[in-house]
C-alpha cells in the first residue's frame, strides 16, 4: 500500500475509512480517519482497498457523500437475477460495471458496501461473492418477513400495554394473551422465570421479580387485586369444558320435555313423608334431607334422603369424568366452584322444596342405646316439605313447636346416637371454626361457627347414613371408598386433666389424631367410633360419595357393578390426591382472606388464648383468637402458660406474602 490509499477496516467492530499515511514497523500501517485520528492497521485486516485515486483524510467525507446515493439494494436484486442463471460469482469491481457501468472508486466502493451488507442475494467466498440459489433467497426473504412481522407485533404489543396501563380498554389478540401468559407463569412458578416474562418487565423498566409481574397483571386488569393464586397454581379447573356444558343442557332439555328415562323405574314412593332439608342460608346445592316414620311398636324409623345425581349420569361419561377430575366442590370465601355445572347441581340434582325428587334413602331403626337395630336402603321419590336453615331448626327445637313432633324426635335420636358413639370410643373434639365470606369482591366478614342442636342433628344423621352404607357394602362385598382412622394414642387422663378445659384440651387431643384413610377395606374409624363407614351424603359435591352411589344403586337393581375392585382402587388414588390439593387451596384461600380481614380492621384488639407450644425453647406457640376462631403462630418474649388469656393487636400483615405478626396490646 502507498501513502494516500483509502482503505476500509474495523474499529471495535464498526466500519471505518482511513487514508494510509506511513508504514508502522515491518507489517503495519498508520491510517488517518476523517477526524484526523491515527490507527495502526495490519494489511490482512483491511476489508476493502479503494484503488484508482489518491486521498487525503479530509477527502473522506466528500467521498462518502458521493457513494451514498448509489446504495440502492434493489439494484443488487437486479444483478442477482442476471447472475443466478449461470451461478456466476462477482467481485465488487465487476458488480460496479454490471449495475453502474463504470469501475470508478465511488462505484466500486458502493458495490462493495452493497455486497458486504447484503444478507439475501450473495454470500462471500474469499474475495468474491457468489449468488445464492433461488430457493435459499426465497427462504431468507421469508424469514426476514417473519422477523419484520414479529417486530411490528412487538411494537403494537408494547403500545397496547401502555394504553392498558393508562386505563384505556384494550382488546388483546390471542398471540398477545399468549405472551402475557408468561407473566402468569412467572407469578405461579417464580423459581423458573420464563425469559419472555423477564423481557416484558425489562421493556417496561420494571424489576424482574414475581411481585412486579403480579402487579403488572393487576395494573393491566388481567388479574384482580385479590386474584386467587393458590387456585391458579393448582390443577383444579375453574371452568367447565364446552362438551360438559352441552351434555348438561341436553339433560335439562330432556327433563323439560319429559323425555328423560330414569334407570330406577321401581322407586319407593316416600313423597308422603314430612322431609326437612337443613343447610346454611347461602347453600344452593341441597343434597340431603331427613324425615321420621313412626312405627306401630313405639319405635321410629329415621330416614336420611340423599340427592341422586347418578340417575342423570353414567360412569365414564363426560359429566362423570369431569366430576372425577375435580374430585370435590371448592368452597372459597369468594364463592363456590362446583363439581357439576350449577344448572344441574342446584336444579335436577338437588332436593328442591315442594318438588318430587329422586333420592337414595337410608331407613334406620335405632335400639334403646342408639346402635343400628335395623336398616334398609332404597331408590326413592321424595318431596321435601321444609327448606330450613340451622337457625330455623334451633328455634323450632327451643320453642318445642307443636305439630313438629318429627323434628323433635329426630333431635332426640341424634342425641342418643351421639352418646352411643361416645360410648363406642368416639373422640369428640370441639374447636371453634371460622366461616370467612367476601362480599363485593373485597369486604371480608368472619362468622364464628359453633356446634348447635341443629348442626348436631344433621351431623349425626349424615354419620348414621355413612355407617349404614358401609355395613351394606361390607355385607355384600361391594368395593367402595371406605373411610377409616387408626386408633390414636391419646395423652393419659391425668395429663389431660392438667390442661385447661375447652380449646386447649381439645387442641391436645386434635394433635394426637392420625389422618383418616380411604381404601377398599372396611376399617374402624376411631374419631367417629364406628367399625365401618363410607361417605354417601354429598354426591353432588364430593366424588367419593358419588362412587358409592354408583356401586350401591347398581347392586340394588341387581346389575353388574360399574367399577371393579382394581379400577375402583385406581380412581380412589387419583381422587384422594386431587381432593388433598383442593383442601390445600381452600385452606390457603381462607388464610389469605383472614389476613385481608385484619388489614380492614387494623388497630383493633383481639382476645387471644395460648393453645399449645410449637417450639417452647424459642417461645413459639400456637394462639387462638377466640372471637374469630382463627389460629396463628406467635413468638413470646416472656413466660406464658397454656390457656393464658391475651390481648393482641396486629403489628405487621402482608396477605400476598402470607405473613402476619402480633404484639401484645399495652393499655395505659
Amino acid at each position: 500500500m502507498e501513502k494516500g490509499t483509502l482503505v476500509e477496516f474495523k474499529v471495535n467492530g464498526d466500519r471505518r475509512l482511513g487514508v494510509i499515511e506511513k508504514p508502522e514497523g515491518k507489517k503495519d500501517w498508520i491510517a488517518i480517519d476523517e477526524n484526523g485520528n491515527s490507527h495502526k492497521v495490519r494489511p490482512q485486516k483491511v476489508d476493502f482497498l479503494v484503488e484508482g485515486e489518491s486521498f487525503k483524510y479530509t477527502d473522506i467525507p466528500r467521498f462518502v457523500k458521493e457513494v451514498t446515493p448509489h446504495l440502492d439494494a434493489s439494484s443488487l436484486e437486479i444483478a442477482w437475477e442476471l447472475l443466478i442463471e449461470e451461478a456466476t460469482p462477482v467481485t465488487p469491481a465487476e458488480l460496479a460495471t454490471l449495475i453502474f457501468e463504470e469501475e470508478t472508486p465511488v462505484f466500486c466502493y458502493a458495490a462493495h458496501l452493497l455486497l458486504s451488507d447484503d444478507k439475501i442475494y450473495f454470500k462471500k467466498k474469499g474475495d468474491i461473492y457468489e449468488p445464492r440459489p433461488q430457493t435459499q433467497v426465497e427462504e431468507i426473504k421469508h424469514q426476514i418477513e417473519i422477523e419484520a412481522q414479529k417486530k411490528l407485533e412487538k411494537e403494537i404489543f408494547a403500545q397496547k400495554i401502555q394504553q392498558a396501563l393508562s386505563g384505556e380498554k384494550v382488546d388483546w389478540q390471542d398471540s398477545e394473551l399468549t405472551r402475557l401468559n408468561f407473566l402468569e407463569k412467572y407469578v405461579l412458578q417464580p423459581e423458573n422465570p420464563p425469559k419472555q416474562a423477564l423481557d416484558i418487565l425489562e421493556s417496561l423498566s420494571k424489576q424482574k421479580t414475581p411481585e412486579s409481574a403480579l402487579q403488572l397483571l393487576i395494573d393491566l386488569q388481567l388479574w384482580s387485586k385479590h386474584e386467587n393464586i393458590f387456585l391458579r397454581r393448582s390443577s383444579y379447573p375453574n371452568d367447565f369444558p364446552q362438551q360438559v356444558y352441552e351434555v348438561a343442557h341436553s339433560i335439562l332439555d330432556r327433563i323439560s320435555t319429559n323425555e328423560f328415562i330414569d334407570k330406577d323405574s321401581q322407586r319407593l314412593d316416600l313423597t308422603h313423608h314430612k322431609i326437612y332439608t337443613i343447610d346454611d342460608e347461602s347453600t344452593t346445592e341441597i343434597d340431603d334431607g331427613i324425615s321420621l316414620e313412626f312405627l306401630d311398636n313405639g319405635l321410629a324409623r329415621l330416614w336420611i334422603h340423599i340427592a341422586d345425581p347418578t340417575r342423570l349420569i353414567n360412569p365414564d361419561d363426560p359429566l362423570d369424568l369431569e366430576a372425577r377430575r375435580r374430585s370435590t366442590s371448592l368452597y372459597l370465601p369468594t364463592g363456590m366452584v362446583p363439581m357439576f355445572p350449577s344448572e344441574l347441581a342446584t336444579g335436577p340434582m338437588s332436593l328442591v322444596q315442594g318438588q318430587i325428587c329422586p333420592a337414595l334413602s337410608f331407613g334406620v331403626v335405632l335400639d334403646e342405646e342408639g346402635a343400628v337395630k335395623d336398616y334398609e336402603i332404597h331408590s326413592t321419590l321424595v318431596k321435601p316439605t321444609y327448606r330450613l336453615t340451622y337457625h330455623d331448626v334451633d328455634e323450632m327445637l327451643t320453642l318445642n313447636i307443636q305439630g313438629e313432633e318429627e323434628i323433635i324426635r329426630i333431635a332426640q335420636e341424634a342425641k342418643k346416637r351421639e352418646q352411643w358413639r361416645k360410648n363406642n370410643g368416639s373422640v369428640m373434639i370441639s374447636m371453634p371454626e371460622a366461616i370467612i365470606k367476601v362480599k363485593n369482591e373485597e369486604e371480608v366478614s368472619i362468622e364464628l361457627l359453633e356446634m348447635s342442636r341443629s348442626r348436631l342433628v344433621v351431623a349425626e344423621m349424615m354419620i348414621l347414613a355413612g355407617e349404614v352404607a358401609g355395613k351394606y357394602c361390607q355385607e355384600h362385598n361391594i368395593p367402595v371408598p371406605f373411610r377409616g382412622q387408626p386408633q390414636p394414642e391419646l395423652p393419659p387422663e391425668e395429663e389431660l386433666i392438667l390442661l385447661p378445659p375447652g380449646p386447649v384440651r381439645s387442641c391436645a387431643l386434635r394433635r394426637c389424631m392420625p389422618k383418616s384413610e380411604t381404601g377398599l377395606t372396611p376399617s374402624r374409624h376411631a374419631s367417629l367410633g364406628l367399625e365401618t363407614y363410607t361417605q354417601v351424603t354429598s354426591p353432588i359435591r364430593r366424588y367419593t360419595d358419588l362412587l358409592s352411589h354408583f356401586q350401591i344403586k347398581a347392586h340394588l337393581r341387581g346389575e353388574e357393578l360399574p367399577f371393579e375392585r382394581d379400577q375402583m382402587q385406581q380412581i380412589i388414588y387419583e381422587v384422594v390426591s386431587t381432593s388433598s390439593e383442593a383442601s390445600f387451596v381452600e385452606r390457603q384461600t381462607n388464610r389469605y382472606w383472614s389476613l385481608q380481614y385484619f388489614l380492614q380492621h387494623s388497630g383493633e384488639v383481639w382476645h387471644g388464648l395460648v393453645l399449645r407450644w410449637l417450639r417452647e425453647d424459642d417461645g413459639l406457640a400456637l394462639i387462638l383468637l377466640e372471637e374469630l376462631g382463627l389460629e396463628f403462630a406467635h413468638r413470646f418474649d416472656r413466660n406464658v402458660k397454656l390457656g393464658e388469656q391475651l390481648q393482641l393487636e396486629v403489628s405487621f400483615c402482608d396477605p400476598q406474602r402470607d405473613e402476619i405478626r402480633f404484639r401484645e396490646a399495652v393499655f395505659n
